[in-house]
């Protein structure tokens, strides 16, 4: 059995990510703070494994005792893969960090970063005594390579977890089994997040107009297809560490 542990399923490229997984080959954990009820209806029809964990990330203290009642709940002796994909992101605050709250600065790091972390921390520790493949992607940005006006916390939070990525590879280089770990950035896909972009005031945030001619020009991708390329990378022989762009697949 393949076995995928998935954050922020309930919408976007997450629901996409486990729509395209929905194969009895596989089974699928999703965190996220709602129920995605239609994934659970669909993965039933379709005969396929999934249990449904409703959570907020940003709860980051429990995110271990998450993750070791999953582990509990899996038979390691049937474990063909096993798969972390921390997918479970925000944008907010957008605006010039001088206007953000001590509080949205927090919740940004948390959830884009913290988070995260100590689900790669607790991925590894529970699966060590594991033979079989261990691969984690994460999702990242264009924006961790490259500054933006008024995005200041999450171009440092998808910077961070690029940065992060790495180390974990190079930590895992000595292992006997070592986990596989990349980052991915899935280029602008045609989500709430990017509806939640064109909303933004000129003065937060200076190149909205750009973002806003993606959607009027159909530059965005869609889910599906960007969850296409998520779930081959979940699959294919990879470089632990690299840090991957879509742009490098089309």
């Amino acid at each position: 059995m393949n076995y995928y542990i998935i954050t922020g399923t309930s919408r976007g490229l997450g629901n996409a990510i486990v729509k395209g997984l929905l194969n009895p080959d596989n089974y699928i954990f999703c965190i996220s703070r709602t129920r995605n009820e239609e994934l659970i209806k669909l993965a039933s029809r379709k005969k396929v494994g999934i249990e449904y964990i409703t959570f907020d990330l940003l709860d980051v203290h429990k995110i271990k005792d998450i993750m070791e009642r999953i582990f509990l709940s899996i038979n390691k002796n049937s474990i063909n893969s096993i798969t972390l994909i921390n997918n479970a992101g925000i944008l907010s605050p957008i605006k010039p960090i001088e206007l953000c709250s001590s509080e949205e600065i927090d919740r940004n790091i948390r959830i884009n970063l913290t988070a995260p972390m100590i689900l790669t921390s607790s991925f590894i520790s529970n699966t060590v005594d594991i033979n079989s493949e261990r691969r984690i992607i994460n999702i990242s940005s264009g924006a961790g390579k490259k500054p933006y006006y008024g995005w200041s916390n999450y171009c440092t939070s998808k910077s961070g977890i690029d940065f992060f990525t790495q180390c974990v590879a190079v930590e895992q280089l000595s292992k006997k089994n070592p986990v596989k770990i990349i980052s991915f950035a899935p280029g602008i896909i045609d989500t709430d997040m990017q509806a939640e972009i064109r909303k933004s005031k000129k003065e937060c945030f200076e190149d909205v107009e750009r973002f806003i001619s993606f959607k009027t020009e159909g530059k965005l991708l869609q889910p599906d297809v960007v969850a296409d390329y998520v779930i081959k990378l979940s699959k294919i022989d990879i470089n632990s560490g690299d840090i991957l762009d879509i742009k490098q697949f089309q």
